[in-house]
């Protein structure tokens, strides 16, 4: 695995070691060695797989809160998705900053998201699937959203919306939180 550092300290796009030969290609996706001398978050409580119909689909901006902050390494395995993170770390230098990647099955790229960060994606392609890998159980109690067109984050996202859901459009703004998202809402 070969992970690189992007603006946002933490955060790594990670580049698949191929090992190839005349059948094709072998590489690992994950490795608790390679997380844990990184610092990164090596345990795997679930691991969740998500099928989108339509092109231009958004799904997200999502994070959990405290105790169950949960970090994901995602992967596009069909199709393309633009992915989008938010840092909701407090005191952070890039705090409410977003980090966007294009994943895709034939780049075969994922992208290592650390706790407290919030994280949604758009869809490039029709039938696309993406899979996760996240450390933290899903605990609909603590689950919080980011509205995808709040003016304060300005993410530029490439096509128009095509499908997004009641809940992902319901998110309050920014500017309504009560306290900072990087404590506890």
């Amino acid at each position: 695995m070969i992970f690189n550092d992007t603006s946002i300290q933490g955060v790594y796009v990670i580049d698949l070691e191929q090992l190839q030969d005349d059948r094709g290609f072998f590489a690992r996706t994950f490795c608790k060695q390679e997380f844990e001398e990184r610092g990164l978050q090596p345990v795997v409580a679930q691991c969740s797989l998500s099928f989108n119909y339509k092109k231009g689909t958004l799904r997200g901006i999502h994070f959990q809160i405290p105790p169950v902050t949960e970090a994901k390494l995602v992967r596009c395995t069909q199709g393309a998705i633009y992915d989008v993170i938010v840092d909701l770390r407090a005191g952070s230098p890039t705090y409410l900053s977003y980090l966007a990647t294009e994943l895709t099955a034939e780049n075969r790229k994922l992208l290592y998201v650390p706790e407290m960060f919030a994280h949604g994606f758009q869809t490039l392609t029709d039938n696309t699937e993406v899979a996760y890998q996240i450390t933290e159980f899903y605990t609909p109690g603590y689950a919080r959203g980011l509205r995808y067109n709040d003016p304060k984050l300005a993410i530029d996202w490439p096509l128009p919306v095509t499908t997004i859901s009641n809940k992902d459009t319901n998110w309050p703004l920014l500017s309504d939180q009560p306290v900072s998202l990087g404590t506890s809402l």
